[in-house]
Parts: structure tokens; sequence; C-alpha cells
């Protein structure tokens, strides 16, 4: 049964942030607020800060991952800022060793008797919000294959690598399905390349979140988008399932028309995979 090799130091897998910073990413999500750009990077700093302190132990972060965050719009290139600008896939104990800055949140907290605190919070930041440019998907696409191509032949045994794309366009540079396809193809022991797609909406209406068909999708590229997505590998089913989204067998790593909250989920899901060993 593919989908079933247990992560660890010695057998890690890879994980790939695909993060669309064209200019249309200016655009607000769907109600208005921050922009799409700066919504989606706060998302992925997010995701990085929880990926770190799930892989913390008492003697340090432990490398179950190898993760990169690409962005594209004026080309393709590492979004990561500072240390990890050079390079693509990092281990994850220097993504958590090398934020660009510590940014400071407040929010009221409970005081425990009745009251409300202000709390104060240092919030690690890696990948800085940007908007420029057109939108090279099938570059994107192209370039992680080639990383992810290399990583597998090192990691023949591992769990496959996962590819979260997360664009609120279409691809600027031809039909990006050929390359996704030969993206999936690229595969460890354990199965192929898992690539889930987020759209991002700008205008309110009806949401498609891991749907099993195209049936119903009237975006031509929604579609597309669609076609280019693995389905749910087994860790993924069931961490939807806890999310409260309906999945069935063939259910695809899609969601059209996100907005902030969707997309929070789509990552943290899609990004699952199995259990992690000391």
């Amino acid at each position: 049964m593919p989908y079933v090799s247990e992560i660890s130091r010695s057998s890690p897998t890879a994980i790939v942030i695909l993060l669309d910073q064209s200019s249309s990413m200016a655009d607000p999500f769907a109600g208005g607020g921050a922009s799409k750009a700066i919504e989606a990077a706060r998302v992925v700093n997010r995701f990085l800060a929880e990926l770190t302190i799930q892989c913390a132990k008492a003697e340090g972060i432990r490398d179950y991952y190898q993760v990169a965050v690409l962005g594209y719009g004026r080309g393709v290139a590492s979004a990561f800022g500072g240390e990890l600008s050079t390079g693509n896939l990092h281990l994850i104990s220097q993504i958590g060793d090398n934020p660009i800055r510590l940014d400071e949140v407040r929010k009221k907290v409970s005081d425990g008797a009745g009251g409300l605190v202000e709390e104060v919070t240092d919030i690690p930041v890696w990948v800085e919000a940007k908007a420029d440019g057109m939108t090279p998907m099938c570059q994107a696409l192209a370039t992680t294959r080639d990383i992810l191509g290399r990583w597998v032949t090192e990691h023949p045994d591992s769990f496959p690598p996962i590819v979260v794309n997360v664009t609120d366009g279409e691809a600027n540079d031809g039909d990006p399905l050929p390359t996704a396809q030969s993206l999936r193809g690229v595969h460890t022991n354990d199965g192929s390349v898992l690539l889930f797609n987020c759209h991002l909406s700008s205008k309110r209406g009806p949401q498609v979140q891991f749907p099993e068909t195209s049936d119903g999708l009237l975006d031509v590229y929604a579609a597309k988008l669609f076609d280019m997505s693995s389905e749910l590998a087994p860790p993924q089913l069931e961490a939807a399932r806890a999310e409260q989204f309906v999945v069935v067998p063939g259910s695809r790593g899609f969601m059209f028309n996100a907005e902030i909250a969707d997309l929070v989920k789509f990552i943290d899901i899609g990004t699952r995979a199995t259990s992690r060993q000391s």
C-alpha cells in the first residue's frame, strides 16, 4: 500500500510550497481586508512556525522535513529571505534557526478572573509578501520537478514529496497540465509526488473543497487546476475528515474560490504525512 512510509531523521520527506507572487496578488481576499499576497505570506509563515514546533524536542529541532518555498511572479526563485534565500530545500532545523525577523503581535487574552489582558507574542517571519509580474506557473512546476527529481534519487524509500500550489490566476507561460503531470510522475518507492492546488478568491461566491470530480466547476481554469491535482492520500483524507470536510477516496487536493480560513486548513491538510519516528 502506498503512502505508508514513516518519517524519521534518517528518512525525511520534502515539502514544497509554490506561492503565486504575480501582480494580481495585490488584490484583496473575498470580503475585503489585506491583500492576497499579505495573507498568503502570513499563512506560509504560520505553517513554517507550526512545523518547526512539531519537530522540536528537548535537544532541538529534529530534521523530519526538508522544505522549499518558491515564489513565482517576475520569474521563479526562493521566497525565503535572509540566510535561506540561496538554495531551495532547507532542513527544518535551518528554517527554525533563520527567520528574517520576529514581529510582535498583540492580542487580548483572558486573565482568568473574568477580565482581559494584553499578551505580546513574537511571530517569526521567513517570507515577505510580494505581488509583481506575471504568472509563470509552468516554470514553477518544472523547477519543482527538477528539484524533487534529484531529491527522490537520494531518498528512494521516503514518504513522497508534497507540493502545495497557492495561486489566484491562470498560468501565462503555457498549459500547466503536462508539466503538473510530469511532476506527479516523480516518485519514491512509497508513491508519487502529491500535488495540491488552492485557488484564492477576490470575490465572494460558491466554494469547492476537495471535490472528486470537476462537475460544477464553471471556471475553465478551475477545472484545469482540478485536473492537475493529486487524489488525497490516506493521511490527508484522515486530516480532512478531522477538519469536518466531506471527503471520499478519490477526493482531490483542490480548493476553488478559497478564502483565508480555507487556505490555513488547506496547507495543513495537504502537508500531512504519516507518523514521525524518533
